[in-house]
């Protein structure tokens, strides 16, 4: 059966995309290098993401029905493009783990700290292999109940917060320094690297092709506004200081929100409005791994791999998870370079491949 993705499920998985990860660890790590100034580099982190997405949706265009291992492939080499492919599954392992330590240290720390770590991951893995043999089709219509969760959520956390607001915390803005605020987006460009490695593979079954950069670029941007939010409302709520001593920074804030005198416990609110994003991440992250292996294997089909890569996905990552400060040294020190030069070199390769060799992206070359 031949897969097709809208418009607007392109955008929802986009959002989910990036949605749990940036605001469940990512501003806590900003926090720690900027302080007050994590909104300032998640806004500029989204303005760059915004542009290697359109670049990144013009690169497909060039030849709608191919992947951009496909593209390479064609304007590489097999084995090249085989290489990248290899790559793009270790970003994509790499990727997943950063997801479980948001998922698995948001429950754990918060809410069943005697619960065994493997006991995330069986929950983890049984989702995400349920719903890799569901298909595509059904984690895109999954990603738009994820948007409506995360806009009710929001929208509840702004009202739950509005007592505890103090927006002189905002200020002295800029007070790291414009470039030191520009390095440490480099966490936030993490998150968007993934969806934009992601719109990479699966955007050949998106219809209509006419409306791709619409699409890209305001699924960035939806997604950046709902995520800078947060920063915000945890600086102008807990303080820049106390942000910078949480890893899972959202839930403390989630724990000082309060609506009325009887909404307490804000949190469980939260992980039920925040669960449904983060399943759609771990299941995108997942597609995407078995998309760029099969590829790499010059498989047809992707069922086989399903298992294997999901065993892969899950032992790499529950080494990190398990280790408190190991996850926090593969977040902070490790993750950002070695996602960012896949995540912008990939598209700029393939960029510049076609411009030096522009017959091959000809139709009667392709045939040959």
């Amino acid at each position: 059966m031949k897969i097709r993705i809208s418009e607007g499920m392109l955008m929802a998985m986009i959002m989910s995309m990036v949605y749990a990860k940036a605001l469940g660890v990512t501003q806590g790590v900003m926090a720690r290098e900027i302080y007050g100034d994590i909104w300032l580099a998640t806004l500029f982190s989204t303005l760059k993401g915004a542009a290697i997405m359109l670049l990144t949706v013009m690169i497909i265009k060039r030849m709608p029905s191919k992947t951009i291992l496909e593209q390479a492939e064609i304007l590489l080499g097999r084995w090249p493009a085989k290489a990248l492919g290899l790559l793009l599954f270790v970003f994509f392992t790499g990727a997943f783990a950063t997801i479980m330590i948001t998922f698995v240290y948001h429950i754990m720390d918060y809410f069943l700290p005697q619960a065994p770590t493997y006991l995330f991951f069986i929950v983890a893995l049984s989702v995400a292999l349920y719903g890799m043999y569901k298909g595509l089709e059904v984690i895109g219509r999954t990603s738009l109940l994820a948007i409506l969760c995360m806009v009710v959520f929001n929208i509840l956390m702004i009202l739950g917060s509005l007592q505890q607001m103090d927006l002189k915390e905002l200020r002295p803005v800029v007070e790291s320094g414009f470039l030191q605020i520009l390095h440490t987006s480099r966490h936030n460009d993490t998150d968007w690297g993934m969806a934009t490695l992601m719109t990479a593979l699966i955007l050949p079954v998106v219809a209509p092709k006419e409306k791709w950069t619409k699409a890209g670029v305001i699924g960035i941007v939806y997604g950046g506004i709902i995520v800078v939010l947060w920063p915000i409302l945890e600086v102008v709520v807990l303080s820049p200081e106390m942000v910078a001593q949480y890893i899972v920074s959202c839930m403390q804030l989630a724990r000082s929100a309060e609506i009325g005198v009887f909404m307490h416990r804000y949190e469980m609110i939260m992980v039920a409005m925040f669960i449904i994003p983060l399943f759609v991440q771990i299941l995108l992250c997942e597609y995407c791994a078995v998309k760029a292996l099969s590829y790499t294997f010059g498989a047809d089909k992707q069922t086989p791999f399903y298992i294997p890569v999901t065993l892969v996905l899950g032992g790499s990552s529950y080494y990190v998870v398990s280790s408190h400060f190991r996850a926090m040294e593969f977040l902070s020190q490790i993750w950002p370079y070695m996602a960012l030069p896949l995540a912008y070199g990939v598209p700029l390769l393939v960029l510049a491949a076609g411009f030096l060799r522009k017959s091959r992206l000809k139709p009667s070359a392709r045939t040959k």
